[in-house]
């Protein structure tokens, strides 16, 4: 039998030190977040240079993703290096729970939210990141509280990855196989149910040990995109145990060799590794990558997104669009892939900048574009 020592004594995490630990392990390994993900992706020729403002201050408010914290947190680390008078709060609870504040415009502040600390900043928010598009009912929901849809701006790739223990041998898994593992009615039509390694192939001391499931609570986008593509809408086996957030469900599969689960590829220890996936038995293995992700061969990726509110008859909050500014720069999409994410397209940024900013940008960047 395999040494379950290391997973008897469970202790709970605290939330805060769960997201510290993880992005001190990204700021740490600058060149290691693509392991086992791809080659380390770089930003495409042509993307603008951010040049910034000569000075800015204000309070701003980015609640939802949870995947997107790891993202989130390096990209304001270093929009505040370029403005320190600018405060921002990243409250990562979720998609469904963000949305939630992103709707009734509240935000719950505590001190010491965000990276400063002993400030206060306003309780509304002003930026929601979701790791999946809003739905028309949401769309439809904002519209009735604001006179306006709510501003949708694509900022980086990700996708959607299966994680096991360093220790595991685990070489791929096909879409039925993930299926038939965290799915409880088997839509994709595997015959059997698959609860120990064995099942998947695995020799022994592995082949008779139970697989343990991991995965995201309901406010999680990504156990909703899980849901989807992989387990064809079908429910889950109620043996998956429900993190309330990806930086302590990869922390739970790092301590547990029988462990895997499911999460953004923004999240890369060295506890842990990614699986490739085959659409169907018989493909290849693909590993998500920017090059896998973008041609869509990698069966689960997705964007990655900011909502604003922008009313057609004003402008952003300049503390707001120098954010935007920022992320859609040369600058910000290096932020994006030390972050372990994919950049965006030049043609994305193109449209990210017509909207945000008008002509100005997005015709310089459009000139860049049509010189490559």
């Amino acid at each position: 039998m395999m040494e379950r020592g290391m997973v008897r004594n469970r202790r709970p995490w605290n939330l805060l030190g769960v997201a510290t630990l993880l992005v001190m392990g990204l700021a740490a390994g600058a060149n290691a977040e693509f392991a086992g993900v791809g080659d380390k992706p770089v930003p495409e020729s042509g993307l603008p240079a951010y040049t910034p403002v000569a000075s800015l201050t204000g309070n701003m408010v980015v609640a939802g993703s949870s995947t997107m914290q790891p993202l989130l947190l390096q990209l304001v680390t270093r929009f505040r290096q370029l403005y320190p008078d600018a405060k921002v709060a990243i409250q990562a609870q979720g998609t469904e729970k963000g949305l939630a504040q992103f709707l009734s415009n509240q935000a719950a502040i505590r001190r010491g939210d965000g990276f400063y600390s002993g400030q206060h900043v306003s309780g509304s928010v002003a930026i929601l990141a979701s790791s999946r598009p809003l739905t028309a009912d949401e769309i439809k929901d904002f519209q009735a509280k604001n006179g306006y849809e709510p501003t949708e701006v694509p900022i980086a790739m990700g996708a959607v990855a299966i994680y096991v223990n360093k220790d595991n041998p685990i070489q791929g898994l096909t879409l039925e196989q993930v299926d038939a593992i965290f799915g409880r009615d088997r839509r994709r039509g595997l015959d059997q149910d698959i609860s120990t390694w064995g099942r998947l192939g695995l020799p022994e001391p592995w082949a008779k040990e139970s697989i343990r499931l991991y995965g995201r609570d309901q406010n999680s986008a990504t156990r909703t995109l899980l849901k989807s593509v992989a387990l064809l809408d079908g429910d889950f086996k109620g043996t998956v145990r429900e993190e309330p957030g990806a930086a302590s469900e990869i922390l739970s599969i790092g301590r547990d060799p029988l462990a895997i689960g499911y999460a953004g590829t923004g999240f890369q220890m060295s506890a842990v590794r990614v699986v490739p996936l085959a659409e169907k038995a018989g493909m290849p293995y693909v590993t998500p990558s920017a090059e896998t992700t973008a041609n869509g061969t990698y069966p689960m990726w997705r964007y990655l997104y900011l909502y604003v509110k922008k009313d057609p008859g004003t402008e952003l909050k300049p503390v707001v669009l120098e954010f935007l500014k920022f992320i859609n720069s040369r600058e910000g999409q290096h932020v994006a892939i030390k972050a372990g994410v994919f950049p965006l397209s030049l043609t994305q940024v193109v449209k990210n900048l017509a909207v945000l900013t008008g002509s100005t940008m997005a015709t310089a960047a459009t000139a860049a574009q049509g010189t490559n």
